[in-house]
């Protein structure tokens, strides 16, 4: 049977791949920071996972963890990646997302492996994006306006360069906004979500702060993402460079009306919100709208979850969380 490493594991994405793997009968690899790890996004199938104790900053602790395991496929989820505090820490972004990307492909050469390796990049690296360049393809320039979308840049980049160099088998997707169940409340659907939740159960005035509000997103459910993820990992060329994400214009919404759909799915009436600073980010990204055909046609995925499930899966997830 197939070996597949998950790094951050722990997170968003990396647990629902956990999950995939789980149901298609194979049992990953995850690393975990024995003193540090936040389990709870993987807390209903902890012993179900083999864990290794890893630093991923640590290039001696990944390579003896790569040693361990010896994966063939590898989905690299481990990263910083909460835009808005990469203004503030530049360098913790760039040394992890990075740096534990470096010693992940250093890791595999040392040990002598090959592996698929999914490098999941961000629609945020496009940056700043005119309506003229819609919809954004693999070749359209990219334009980062933040730390973070520069720090993906150099991830996507290094991986391509040890393609290039090593023959690294290197799969380079950028994935435009997933969303549901376990994404961090620092985002802004489950950050909404988050509010109505506790406004619900009256742990919060009926009013929410929120951020910038106009930019317009594809959005794709993450259990769809991560079967696209897979099918990146088995059919997707080396070094070729892929966009994924839902296409469906029914999926293509502002932050505002992701709002208000939140709102108009909760229990309580006359829920009010504003724009306060402090959630205002420096520079915006009004448009993240793309043509994925080049995946699509390779591969034949197609989400199967469509927006309104998205919000109402989050707004669930966060009253359970409220609810314990």
């Amino acid at each position: 049977m197939e070996k597949v490493l998950i790094t951050g594991i722990t997170g968003f994405v990396g647990s629902h791949i956990a999950d995939l793997c789980l149901k298609k009968k194979i049992k990953p690899y995850g690393f975990r920071r024995y003193h540090l790890s936040n389990m709870r996004n993987v807390q209903h199938i902890e012993d179900k996972i083999d864990w290794i104790d890893c630093d991923m900053m640590d290039n001696k602790s990944v390579t003896k963890a790569i040693e361990k395991c010896k994966p063939d496929k590898i989905f690299h989820m481990a990263s910083q990646s909460f835009v808005s505090p990469s203004w503030d820490h530049p360098n913790l972004y760039m040394d992890a997302n990075y740096r534990m990307t470096v010693n992940l492909l250093e890791a595999c050469l040392t040990v002598d492996i090959n592996p698929k390796i999914l490098i999941p990049g961000s629609g945020e690296e496009f940056g700043e994006i005119y309506e003229n360049e819609l919809p954004i393809k693999e070749e359209t320039t990219i334009r980062p306006v933040n730390p973070y979308a520069v720090t993906k840049v150099a991830q996507d980049l290094i991986g391509f360069v040890y393609y290039k160099s090593y023959g690294s088998n290197v799969i380079r997707t950028r994935a435009f906004n997933h969303e549901g169940p376990r994404r961090d409340k620092v985002f802004g659907i489950p950050w909404y979500a988050y509010q109505i939740a506790k406004i619900e159960r009256g742990l919060q005035e009926p009013h929410l702060k929120v951020g910038h509000l106009d930019d317009k997103r594809n959005f794709t459910h993450v259990k769809d993402m991560v079967v696209a993820y897979w099918l990146a990992v088995d059919n997707c060329i080396p070094g070729e460079l892929y966009l994924v994400g839902s296409e469906n214009e029914k999926d293509i919404h502002t932050f505002r009306e992701c709002l208000e759909s939140l709102i108009a799915l909760s229990n309580r009436d006359n829920i009010t919100y504003e724009v306060v600073p402090e959630y205002v980010r420096p520079t915006q990204v009004p448009f993240l709208i793309f043509d994925g055909s080049k995946f699509r046609n390779l591969t034949k995925w197609k989400p199967k979850i469509g927006f309104e499930k998205i919000l109402i899966d989050t707004l669930n997830y966060w009253r359970n969380v409220i609810k314990s």
